[in-house]
């Protein structure tokens, strides 16, 4: 028996993370009488995540629950029904990138998520007509072909992955695929989010983007540093329109998407240098007075480096029925200045600027 859906409701994992509180202010704001359900275990996620969020957004104080435990530690068939959402988002996982624990990192990200367990997050909502997305990542492409030759990475192009976090998540795109070959009708679409930055991103410290880190840097008045050259890229997207390509994968306020894995990015790579000279401009800090500093990559991090990375978003203009709205040039000039303001910038910098 389906359970009738509350649309007011919805269930966040990671929910007071850096994109998942973004996301629960958002729905909070848009959806009168909005009932958010937090799952984490606050490994990297805190309630001053949620409080900031939904004060930045304007969308008042939080009144949702919380649940203070891991994916794997719900029964997922009974809070699915007992809660009624109109859709799940699975943003929890292990993020840092350095962590060498391989068990650990598997068992957490992968947890709850397996095709062909009748108590998996994806057998709970299918079963119950729940829309379910999950965060994937670019780091399932590792280093393709692709970026040797500095072009948009399409979907075809993952599976390389050259840490455990991003094996972690081609994991989770596998049981999905497999689970869609068994449940054509269930309505699960997966994100590759690529460089997400803004607000709220603190807490994920060393795992910062680069656009916080040399910010915090500036603001701190330390010399900026860059591996080696500075002309390593990536494909920055601000949390605002990740946030807006999450919902839009939920269907929630639009038609609904087609079932699928889709890249979340700006469609657009910036190097180290290009986002420092943005950040210089934004904050009136020039090279004379803070000289860049040039330094060499530490081994452990080349293992897994990316040198580049770029979303191709054809398929997400069509499948998603979306694209990015926000000029990142723009949203950095806007999030550097916030972090020069912030009421919290003691804490704001001194965790992403390291």
């Amino acid at each position: 028996m389906i359970t009738p859906r509350a649309e007011n409701t919805i269930i966040i994992t990671g929910g007071a993370g850096f994109i998942g509180s973004n996301l629960a202010a958002q729905f909070a704001l848009r959806r009168p009488g909005a009932r958010v359900v937090v799952v984490d275990n606050f490994r990297s996620g805190s309630v001053t995540n949620l409080v900031d969020a939904y004060a930045i957004a304007g969308a008042g104080p939080f009144e949702g629950e919380v649940i203070p435990r891991g994916v794997s530690e719900i029964d997922w068939p009974k809070l699915v029904r007992e809660r009624g959402p109109a859709a799940v988002f699975h943003l929890g996982a292990i993020t840092d990138t350095q962590i060498c624990d391989e068990r650990l990192v598997i068992d957490e990200n992968l947890g709850a998520f397996h095709a062909r367990e009748s108590s998996s997050m994806l057998r709970a909502c299918a079963d119950n007509a729940v829309p379910l997305v999950y965060a994937s990542s670019a780091a399932v492409y590792g280093c393709p072909p692709a970026a040797a030759q500095r072009r948009a990475f399409t979907e075809g192009d993952a599976g390389q992955p050259r840490n455990v976090y991003g094996f972690s998540k081609w994991l989770m795109e596998c049981e999905h695929a497999k689970f869609a070959t068994a449940h054509p009708a269930a309505r699960v679409v997966g994100l590759r989010y690529f460089n997400v930055f803004g607000p709220g991103e603190a807490r994920k410290g060393r795992t910062a983007s680069m656009i916080g880190r040399l910010a915090g840097q500036l603001i701190r008045g330390e010399r900026p540093r860059l591996f080696h050259d500075g002309f390593q890229a990536r494909d920055f997207i601000p949390v605002q329109d990740a946030v807006e390509a999450t919902l839009a994968a939920s269907g929630l306020f639009a038609d609904a998407p087609v079932p699928g894995v889709y890249n979340v990015g700006a469609g657009q790579a910036m190097t180290f240098n290009t986002v420092l000279t943005v950040l210089r401009e934004s904050l009136d800090v020039s090279e004379a007075r803070l000289p860049t500093e040039f330094i060499e990559m530490p081994p452990a991090i080349r293992a897994f480096f990316q040198d580049f990375t770029q979303a191709d978003m054809t398929r997400a203009v069509t499948g998603l029925r979306w694209k990015p709205g926000r000029d990142v040039r723009e949203a950095i000039r806007d999030y550097a200045v916030w972090l020069r303001g912030s009421l919290n910038i003691s804490r704001e910098i001194s965790e992403i600027g390291a």
